[in-house]
């Protein structure tokens, strides 16, 4: 089919091409075009979870025109800042035609992001490599003072950032104090300007807080504030550092570096001073609090000593000795009682203990007529065939003892004394 048919001649109303073919030339024509680098906005952006696949639709900006885009996500992905809707870019890729629906798309192989979004990318590197360094840690930030003696101010010369900073800041403290250096605040001259007034104020020991502010403005215009050396500067300075750059959406990196970030000038001016009148409410409403507490501790002790007074230990202080001593002789009594039993129950143990003895002793049996005969040596007998003949031998009697001799010996018989 596809020698054939692609060979075949100019197609005629006699002779028309299938839609294969013409599908098939379209293709050859479209991979005729080689990769081409194509510059458009991202005007939608579809990604499936685990898919491996990245959809775009990239338009025209000057123009009603779009065409599809796939890309692998690792393409996609290598983009910093992530790409979004509506964001330029620039793209490398080889066109693409699909046969089977007859559209055409582009296949990405890069994709770079151009204008602000190429500079923002360049801010994100930055950002996250001074993250990465620490600059940005919360616990390295310090505490602005309650009460500085002087403020230093980094700003634009008769600015109407330094307006607000001076009218908000005296409004609040009428004796606040200012060392003011005006610099460049965008431009070539603003970094090393600012760099300086940095290194001067942070040297001056007068100098509490330093405010660097600045109005709103483009990205292009707060890029000094984004600077990496100024970060760095900032970072390295003893003296504690407040960041109002712009307005509330707006983020220059040495936002994140300061000790504190105000959203405006009028905001960093109500952070370094405290309001005054303010002041004298709460130290107002402090007294007030003292008062009170003090009246109510001394209400407190005197009820305390009032009750304490009432008490009949104090009334009649010798109650609690008489009613100690009624107790006293109650516990002597019971003692004496409880010794007395005790001693009566060991008397009459010990007496029949003392019978039991008696009983079992070898002089209760001697006092019933009985005898103990023992060799001279002490041997006790028990067996007549025990003594012989001529054998001196001693009895013990319940009184007394006697000396006899063995005449003779007869088996379960007597020996005569």
């Amino acid at each position: 089919m596809t020698e054939t048919a692609v060979s075949r001649p100019q197609s005629t109303p006699e002779a028309p091409w299938p839609v294969r073919l013409v599908s098939m030339k379209i293709g050859q024509w479209v991979s005729r075009l080689g990769d081409v680098w194509v510059e458009g906005q991202v005007a939608q952006v579809s990604r499936r979870p685990g898919a491996p696949t990245v959809f775009l639709t990239l338009r025209d900006p000057a123009a009603d025109i779009s065409v599809s885009v796939t890309c692998a996500r690792i393409v996609f992905d290598a983009v910093q800042p992530p790409l979004a809707e509506g964001a330029r870019v620039l793209v490398h890729a080889k066109p693409d035609y699909y046969l089977q629906r007859g559209t055409l798309s582009l296949r990405a192989s890069e994709l770079r992001a151009v204008g602000i979004g190429e500079l923002l990318a360049r801010l994100a590197r930055l950002k996250e490599l001074l993250g990465a360094e620490g600059l940005f840690a919360a616990e390295r930030k310090r505490k602005l003072p309650f009460l500085p003696g002087t403020i230093g101010l980094i700003t634009g010369r008769a600015s109407a950032a330094e307006r607000d900073v001076l009218e908000n800041a005296r409004r609040r403290w009428p004796a606040v104090r200012f060392a003011v250096r005006p610099v460049a605040v965008q431009g070539t001259q603003a970094v090393p300007q600012i760099l300086d007034a940095l290194r001067e104020l942070d040297q001056d020991p007068e100098v509490d807080v330093i405010v660097l502010a600045r109005g709103g403005g483009s990205v292009e215009d707060l890029l000094p504030f984004s600077d990496e050396t100024l970060c760095r500067a900032v970072f390295g300075c003893r003296t504690p550092v407040v960041s109002a750059i712009g307005h509330e959406t707006d983020t220059p990196l040495v936002d994140y570096v300061a000790d504190v970030r105000c959203s405006t000038p009028t905001d960093a001016a109500k952070r370094v001073v405290p309001d005054l009148s303010e002041e004298r409410q709460r130290i107002d409403a402090a007294r007030q609090r003292m008062l009170r507490s003090v009246v109510a501790r001394l209400d407190s002790g005197q009820q305390w000593l009032d009750g304490v007074r009432s008490r009949p230990a104090f009334a009649r202080p010798t109650v609690l000795v008489d009613q100690r001593e009624t107790e006293v002789d109650g516990l002597r009594e019971r003692a004496r009682r409880t010794l007395g039993h005790r001693l009566d129950a060991a008397g009459g143990e010990l007496t029949q203990v003392r019978a039991r003895v008696r009983a079992l002793s070898p002089q209760a049996t001697l006092d019933r007529g009985y005898a103990v005969v023992q060799r001279s040596d002490g041997t006790v007998l028990r067996d007549a065939s025990d003594a012989s003949t001529g054998d001196a031998l001693r009895v013990r009697l319940a009184s007394g003892e006697l000396t006899a001799t063995v005449d003779d010996t007869e088996p379960g018989a007597a020996a005569d004394a």
